[in-house]
């Protein structure tokens, strides 16, 4: 096994280890209040889940998102995770395909994902760094819908063997007109900027992952797997998921905005869509479910979250996804305060 298939099994087994059960108070949608319809005049069966990712018709506006991949182990987590995706009618990202696109023996890891659910809307994911010709390579190995490219700096500084330069911009812009696919540039649990929002509002990509800080957080990952362990400050670096989402409600008017970090409950789940987000991807909490417990469970996880998302909208008045989006919220007045210094961000 090489380092960086190792270093897959490594993220697992570190990220099982930080799960925590509650993480409202960091993603910072505990200070965001849904107001409720007191008289919604809806029933039950009036709402509809329905809504699209990446273009693609999907039964639910939440998804499986990137996790893992790589070697015989993370195969069968990919296999599984695969099994609930298509049981339950909702799309699934994989993790990181780079270590497939360089060794052939890491290949059937991901490639599992549509053997499992050929007709399943699945999300591929490569780096920033990817040559346009590899990352259709990434596409074509498991039949993408679309392709994930992680922003990842945080990440990359700390780990031990990271990257140190990250001039992006060209080569996203390159992998955007070259793959056959709608690209989506995803960040990886450090939430996403408004100059940064900005800028992808000027290149041919058709949506992002705000990845906010309040989940797996990698950072605290790869500061574990650093011999001194001396880069702990950074663990509270960038914004939060509630924080990212009301930045992009202002600043990603061009892109689809998918919700991530830190998602545990239902009630999240409708609070980031009433933030602004069209989709939102739950990657740690399904992880932890299918390991503590197993795949009939999270399969049955999965379909309890449709079921109490509906029970949320009927309190809201909400019959679809698109009237979620535009329910009324308040704000504690310390993330309101929050927001209004990001909105001045030049």
């Amino acid at each position: 096994m090489n380092q960086q298939e190792h270093r897959k099994n490594e993220h697992v087994s570190l990220a099982t280890k930080q799960f925590q059960e509650e993480t409202a108070t960091t993603t910072r949608l505990a200070e965001v209040r849904l107001v409720p319809q007191t008289m919604p005049e809806i029933g039950l069966d009036d709402v509809d889940l329905t809504t699209t990712i990446a273009g693609q018709p999907t039964t639910a506006p939440f998804f499986i998102n990137a996790m893992t991949g790589g070697t015989p182990e993370t195969g069968k987590l990919n296999q599984q995770l695969a099994t609930a995706a298509k049981e339950t009618g909702i799309a699934m990202a994989t993790g990181s395909e780079s270590v497939a696109l360089r060794s052939a023996a890491a290949q059937p890891s991901f490639a599992i994902v549509r053997q499992t659910n050929p007709g399943g809307v699945v999300l591929g994911n490569i780096s920033a760094t990817t040559s346009p010709e590899t990352a259709q390579k990434a596409v074509d190995l498991i039949k993408a819908n679309a392709l994930e490219i992680h922003v990842n700096a945080a990440q990359e500084l700390t780990m031990p063997e990271g990257e140190t330069d990250f001039r992006w911009r060209k080569n996203i812009t390159a992998i955007a007109q070259r793959v056959n696919v709608p690209v989506i540039v995803k960040e990886v649990g450090q939430g996403i900027d408004p100059r940064t929002l900005r800028i992808l509002n000027t290149l041919p990509v058709a949506g992002v992952d705000l990845g906010g800080r309040g989940g797996t957080n990698f950072i605290t990952i790869e500061n574990g797997r650093r011999s001194h362990h001396d880069m702990a400050y950074l663990e509270d670096w960038g914004l939060t998921t509630a924080e990212s989402l009301l930045v992009a409600r202002e600043f990603a008017s061009g892109l689809t905005v998918t919700a991530t970090g830190g998602i545990r409950t239902p009630f999240d789940v409708a609070k980031c869509l009433a933030l602004g987000a069209d989709n939102v991807g739950i990657a740690g909490f399904f992880l932890h479910v299918l390991i503590k417990h197993d795949l009939t469970t999270l399969i049955q996880t999965i379909e309890w979250f449709k079921d109490q998302l509906k029970r949320i909208m009927v309190l809201c008045g909400c019959k679809t996804i698109a009237e979620l989006q535009q329910a009324p919220y308040l704000l504690s007045p310390a993330l309101q305060q929050t927001v209004e210094q990001l909105l001045t961000i030049k």
